[in-house]
């Protein structure tokens, strides 16, 4: 089987994760959804899980925020790395969410993918190559990291999950001012579980 052309917008990422939803069985599985997104496309990777925990549906669902947290550590590390394909154990691949509530959760993406769609360029490209692809990473790593206790911190979770769809966006458009609005994100919402924690 040829490898999937990596989707070009947000738009196109949530029709992978709806032809995911359309495997057999009650449940999507993560092996279904890299099966759609492709093994060589480290930005819809890390914008599938910024996608599942940014959504109140799916991202509200106890343990999948840490779950994603385990598949941005393992792709990031390997885009810090340089990797060209990336490697996913199966204990990931074969966890799974329900169709219905994936399909509810891609429906109310619709509109808002839509809307950032209409802004994704490419720009400030150098945020989205060499050193600036190293930078992203990094704090993706970081995101993850403090991802397990933001479940117990209202509405942060959703947060990291915004500023890892704009990292894996602005490496799938080559856009690095939505890089540059990921790191500023970034400080917010790691600023709000600091104080919520102390």
């Amino acid at each position: 089987m040829c490898e999937p052309q990596q989707p070009a917008n947000l738009d196109q990422m949530l029709d992978r994760l709806e032809e995911a939803e359309r495997f057999g069985g009650t449940h999507t599985t993560m092996e279904d959804i890299v099966s759609k997104v492709g093994r060589r496309s480290f930005g819809p990777l890390l914008l599938v899980p910024g996608l599942i925990t940014l959504m109140p549906v799916i991202g509200d669902i106890p343990g999948v925020p840490t779950l994603m947290a385990l598949l941005v550590l393992i792709v990031a590390g390997q885009l810090l790395v340089g990797r060209d394909y990336f490697w996913l154990p199966n204990t990931i691949l074969k966890r799974s969410v329900p169709h219905d509530k994936l399909e509810k959760a891609v429906k109310w993406s619709r509109r808002p993918a839509r809307f950032m769609d209409r802004f994704l360029k490419p720009r400030l490209v150098s945020f989205t190559r060499g050193p600036g692809v190293h930078v992203i990473a990094l704090v993706c790593i970081l995101i993850a990291l403090v991802m397990p206790p933001m479940e117990v911190v209202p509405f942060t979770a959703n947060g990291a999950g915004l500023a890892l769809t704009l990292f894996g966006l602005s490496l799938m458009a080559k856009d690095g001012l939505l890089a540059l609005i990921g790191l500023i994100l970034t400080a917010v919402t790691f600023g709000l579980v600091f104080s919520a924690l102390v």
